[in-house]
């Protein structure tokens, strides 16, 4: 058997692997985090158990209502995304232009609600979710076997990341949200309905995490904590690539998944801390973040 730095060369790519998978939701979550906080201005510590949501809307959707996986990869995301609407219009909007601090304690506590009230009504223990029956089974690469369902998340996750990027930053869409941020007053009297913008943009930061709950379901199971022991993670990837940096999340997230994966084969101690490590050198080097920009 061949290895590489003595190590088995199966082992270290079925860790690369693994790492990429890790690294496409730290990838997706931490876009809707960027995505939330750099147009809203909104520490968004909902955003785990948004991903969480995302996973029970599909596994409630198959269990009660006989919907599938694929109608859910639709269904749950728009279903969160209008849950997040509804926070935004009626709880969010009251602290626009207060200090961030306000709309982290006002998301982490309904964070707590929505983990409390789903670990209340299900439990602790997750709940299997089956992939669908055209991705079942793996593919041979000819030196490894790879399951078809992990590539196609690393696929779908890498295109939704990319058509995210080209909304914000290559369409007039993505330019009123952006122009909404420096000057919503002169936005505004263009004729642009700027809070409808910023409600949407909460939306979408939310159905993001969700549609990365969906996707994290047949691989992880679905429970309460699935949210809360990502989270923390994703809040320092964020901070790596650059509070609000969209291309920031993408890239740190699956550079920071991988180096994760590759850090159990060669450092397995230090594969729970490598991401924290990480943060805090950025920090001290470059406190914006690799792709933010200095106040």
């Amino acid at each position: 058997m061949s290895t590489i730095f003595g190590i088995p060369t199966p082992a270290l790519y079925g860790q690369i692997l693994i790492g990429l998978i890790n690294g496409s939701f730290y990838a997706m979550l931490s876009l809707g985090l960027a995505v939330i906080f750099g147009l809203l201005r909104v520490i968004n510590f909902t955003h785990g158990a948004q991903y969480m949501l995302g996973a029970f809307a599909a596994y409630l959707l198959l269990t009660y209502a006989g919907i599938s996986y694929w109608p859910s990869l639709v269904l749950a995301p728009l279903l969160v995304g209008a849950v997040a609407i509804v926070i935004e219009r009626f709880m969010l909007r009251r602290l626009y232009g207060l200090d961030p601090l306000y709309g982290l304690l006002l998301t982490f506590g309904l964070a707590l609600i929505f983990e409390g009230a789903f670990r209340h009504w299900f439990g602790a223990a997750g709940k299997p979710y089956a992939p669908p029956a055209q991705l079942t089974g793996a593919l041979n690469l000819g030196f490894m076997f790879m399951p078809i369902y992990r590539g196609w998340v690393v696929a779908a996750s890498l295109f939704v990341c990319l058509g995210t990027w080209l909304l914000i930053e290559k369409t007039r869409l993505g330019a009123y949200l952006r122009a909404a941020t420096e000057n919503a007053t002169l936005v505004q009297a263009f004729g642009v309905n700027v809070p409808l913008l910023l409600t949407l943009t909460y939306g979408l930061g939310a159905a993001l995490a969700a549609l990365a709950g969906v996707l994290a379901a047949p691989i992880y199971q679905v429970s309460p904590l699935m949210g809360s022991n990502l989270i923390i993670v994703v809040f320092a990837v964020v901070v790596v690539g650059g509070m609000g940096s969209i291309l920031g999340a993408i890239v740190t997230g699956y550079v920071l998944g991988v180096l994760e994966g590759l850090t159990k084969v060669f450092y397995p101690e230090a594969s729970s801390i490598v991401i924290f490590v990480i943060m805090a050198i950025v920090l001290l080097v470059r406190p914006a973040g690799l792709f933010g920009r200095e106040e």
